[in-house]
């Protein structure tokens, strides 16, 4: 048995978890409200903005890679993971306000490329602070649990900036429908105030937090064989199955919750108080998953946390079918709260079970990839988001879906079938692989770490 590993510091987990906040507040906010901004602000033609973000999803799955890759060979005497993270703030203070804060001189084809080139940039510069980020995680901590409990606060950093971006929303919502209001002003000073914080949070991270040298310049020049270990650990491949049928899943939820809370509970109001049931519980159940990991397993208790948000999601299934607005609203707060609580499990035990398939990785070549790997991943759950945004799309178009009017039962139908059984039915597939198929578990994971620390 290896040695029980120093208890990381509660102030070095908080200042891991504190920049995910405002990851967290920037990301929604940009999936939220940037396409009504653009068309309802800005003025810009909804299918303009539609191909602007399918560029970007392009180009996500191609900048994951690379800054996974640049993260793992990077040997600067200030680390590997905290130059790219204190690099990335400019181009993300740039790139954020660029998207929120366009020259009222532009229209047209000129603020067609502005909004273009600034969201491009914008996910690319979060992207170099985002690997890095998720890969520094797995290197603070070898021991088996406490990466639990650093990724469980980056997850509730994370969520709370989240409920943050909510907040923003309603607000903005607010001064548009103002008289006298001032939609691009408040936006500006809005995404001003975001880009100061989290470059102060970034700031705190950098100067708080210490990599491990021997970490460094221990990975194969050759980026297409990192990409390839990858794929050959046996680990890494079931983790990468299940993660990309969980996410075939997950992406539908984020995507129906405003066409649902409009089309069948017949609440739009309410949902901006749905999408909060879900996040609390999301993010304050992660003290609670923390010590239940170490009694009953991480593995074991993903499993069954894949397995609560399927069935959890699977319940609405029922809302067509009741009467009345109150019962269905009901039947919606509690799927939201019961599949926010179960996220919270995944949101603290997925990547720490990712980080342990990276020390097998070790076992395997010698090498420390975290970047390679945290690139990979988030490849596969894009990936799973473009394919389900595509299926969700035809659906919608096929089934008779007309905007702002009411829907036929077979809409209704269509709708809540992606919402709550396709969730069902991948999440519930996810936990049976996960539970028969992967079987890294404590013990595996303490016994090649015990050869491992024999080979040095």
């Amino acid at each position: 048995m290896s040695k029980i590993l120093p208890k990381v510091s509660l102030g070095t987990t908080i200042a891991y978890g504190l920049p995910g906040m405002g990851a967290g507040y920037m990301y929604l906010l940009m999936a939220l409200y940037v396409m009504k901004f653009s068309t309802d602000v800005l003025l810009i033609a909804p299918a303009v903005m539609g191909v602007i973000f399918s560029i970007s999803r392009i180009w996500d799955a191609i900048s994951d890679p690379i800054a996974g890759y640049l993260s793992d060979r990077t040997t600067f005497k200030f680390g590997r993971r905290r130059s790219w993270m204190l690099l990335s703030f400019i181009p993300i203070c740039f790139g954020f306000l660029a998207v929120f804060s366009p020259p009222e001189s532009l229209d047209g084809s000129a603020l067609d490329l502005w909004m273009m080139i600034a969201i491009l940039s914008f996910y690319s510069a979060i992207t170099l602070f985002n690997v890095p980020h998720m890969a520094l995680g797995a290197e603070l901590s070898e021991d088996y649990h406490e990466r639990t409990r650093l990724f469980g606060v980056r997850h509730i950093g994370f969520t709370l900036g989240s409920i943050l971006s909510l907040v923003s929303m309603s607000l903005l919502i607010s001064e548009e429908t103002s008289p006298d209001g001032d939609v691009r002003d408040l936006a500006r000073n809005l995404a001003l105030l975001a880009v100061c914080i989290m470059t102060l949070m970034i700031f705190l991270a950098v100067s708080r937090l210490k990599e491990n040298p021997n970490f460094q310049n221990r990975v194969n020049k050759n980026p297409f064989k990192a990409f390839r270990d990858v794929w050959i650990n046996p680990h890494a491949k079931i983790l990468i199955i299940v993660l990309f049928i969980e996410n075939l899943g997950g992406a539908v939820i984020g995507v129906l919750t405003l066409y649902v809370t409009q089309y069948i509970v017949e609440a739009p109001a309410w949902a901006p108080v749905i999408i909060l049931a879900y996040m609390l519980p999301s993010a304050l159940s992660v003290p609670l998953w923390i010590p239940l990991s170490r009694r009953f397993g991480k593995v074991n208790l993903w499993v069954f946390s894949l397995a609560f948000t399927g069935i959890s999601f699977g319940g609405i299934f029922i809302i067509p079918f009741l009467d009345s607005v109150s019962d269905r609203l009901i039947v919606m707060f509690i799927g939201a709260a019961l599949g926010g609580t179960a996220a919270g499990c995944g949101g603290a035990i997925g990547p720490s079970v990712k980080g342990d398939v990276i020390d097998y990785d070790e076992y395997l070549t010698g090498e420390r990839k975290e970047g390679s790997y945290f690139a990979a991943l988030n490849f596969v759950f894009k990936s799973a988001t473009g394919i389900m945004l595509l299926v969700t799309g035809f659906v919608l178009q096929f089934s008779g879906f007309i905007p702002n009017q009411p829907q036929t039962m077979e809409v209704k139908i269509a709708l809540i079938s992606l919402y709550g059984l396709v969730p069902l039915v991948f999440y519930s597939l996810g936990a049976f692989l996960l539970f028969k198929k992967f079987t890294f578990g404590e013990k595996e994971h303490a016994k090649i770490k015990e050869q491992i620390k024999n080979r040095y």
